[in-house]
């Protein structure tokens, strides 16, 4: 028996009330993509350990995360436009769970690379449900809402994040000295046992996953959802007119661009948090995590406190403010060589809040609706800058110092915060010309 909405649809694909338990569950997809990427972080240490890697070969394990997204953004926007969004997010809830079944043939093959397999199918998955979800949650209710819809939604995600990070902490590091500490005093023989035991801690996490995907799976399989498709008479758009009208959509264009350095340097920030404190503190894996726990929370607090912000202010001002602040903040992580450098790490996850949706919202507002699902595709494809990003911090790190690194984060947070900006002054230009046009019209 499907669990029904009562809502209207508007013509351009909105409705004239928020359905709040499909919103709700939308919302609740969003911690699921939180603990798949916060794990990233807990093996990216884990197996530089593991598989004696560099800073750069560690964060490929984003590279391959993320590149995923970047691969099939585009062919989940065709099967929305051709299904559902729910048909999509079934989609993805399936792909990833057999993504998380990986892990397990993985873990006896004893590889780097087939590991980073089983990554990228998880990333699959993700990209079905983020580039249904993140749309989906901006379209389900009044139009004049979205952006704080999908803010309220995003608030989850750290949530997940959290999960995520005490299940490895829990499940995968162990107590004692730390790994490069443990191996240091063992033989070839014991090594090889070491780290085949290490590489088994890696499975406990996706197992509770894939209980938990099941269920998700069932409930949104049981639940009628809204169709938020925009209504027209004309024919439907393909996908090579779509790209040639986004291509030419200037404000479109640098929103992707800042949607990749933003979510760029957010997967740096948190793949080296652990990093950095293992670095500038004496403390095992275990107990480093926590810096990454206490990221995530401050995310979340950064997320809330930019909700109530922007229901008092104009969207650009607040996120001008906490952009200038993250550059300062980002500023202080790459020259204060103590271990203060770590708590200011986690005042920037603060600032990272409500960036990702306000951009997300902001970008996609800037089109036809007629193009929405193939240009929250292409917004959803901003986050291959995941997957470079972190690679060039490695790669900097490796030759200048951790620390030093994070000078690559400054740098994307200074292009977010030229963009609202920008944004700013094409609204208030926007304004000033509806005022005039109306008093003209008035005279």
């Amino acid at each position: 028996m499907l669990i029904k909405h009562n809502t209207n649809q508007c013509k351009d694909g909105y409705l004239n009330r928020t359905p709040y338990f499909q919103f709700i569950l939308l919302s609740c997809l969003f911690p699921l993509w939180g603990a798949a990427a916060s794990l990233n972080d807990i093996l990216i240490t884990q197996f530089k350990s593991i598989f004696a890697l560099s800073n750069f070969a560690s964060a490929l394990v984003q590279s391959a995360f993320y590149g995923g997204y970047f691969l099939i953004a585009i062919p989940a926007s065709l099967v929305i436009k051709k299904t559902s969004y729910k048909a999509t997010i079934l989609a993805g809830l399936i792909v990833y769970t057999i993504g998380c079944t990986l892990f397990f043939p993985a873990s006896t093959m004893a590889t780097y690379t087939m590991f980073l397999a089983a990554i990228f199918s998880i990333a699959i998955g993700l990209s079905f449900l983020e580039t249904s979800v993140n749309t989906y949650s901006s379209m389900i209710g009044e139009s004049s809402k979205s952006t704080l819809r999908l803010n309220i939604s995003q608030t989850f995600y750290p949530v997940g994040a959290v999960a995520g990070i005490l299940l490895g902490k829990y499940l995968v590091f162990q107590d004692g000295a730390s790994l490069e500490d443990q191996m240091a005093l063992m033989t070839a023989e014991q090594l090889h046992v070491f780290k085949l035991e290490m590489l088994q801690h890696t499975l406990k996490p996706y197992k509770y996953l894939i209980y938990i995907l099941i269920f998700v799976t069932c409930l949104f399989a049981i639940t009628s959802f809204p169709k938020c498709k925009a209504s027209t008479t004309t024919k439907q758009t393909d996908i090579l007119e779509t790209l040639r009208y986004l291509s030419t959509n200037q404000r479109f264009k640098k929103g992707i661009v800042t949607q990749w350095f933003y979510v760029g340097m957010q997967v740096a920030v948190w793949s080296f948090t652990i990093r950095l404190a293992l670095e500038l503190g004496d403390l095992n894996e275990r107990t480093a995590s926590n810096y990454l726990i206490y990221s995530f929370a401050a995310f979340f607090i950064g997320k809330f406190i930019a909700n109530i912000l922007i229901t008092k202010y104009s969207q650009e001002k607040v996120l001008i403010s906490y952009s200038v602040l993250g550059m300062l903040s980002l500023t202080y992580v790459s020259l204060e060589p103590n271990f203060s450098a770590v708590w200011m790490a986690i005042v920037t996850s603060l600032l990272f809040g409500p960036c990702w949706a306000t951009i997300y919202t902001s970008t996609l507002q800037t089109v036809e609706r007629k193009y929405t699902e193939t240009a929250g595709a292409v917004i959803v494809m901003a986050i291959v800058g995941a997957a470079v990003i972190p690679a060039i911090q490695g790669l900097v790190a490796d030759k200048f110092g951790l620390q030093l690194s994070f000078f690559i984060d400054l740098i994307c947070f200074t292009v977010v915060a030229y963009y609202f900006a920008a944004e700013q002054k094409i609204k208030a230009s926007m304004s000033s010309q509806a005022v005039v046009s109306k008093n003209e019209l008035n005279s």
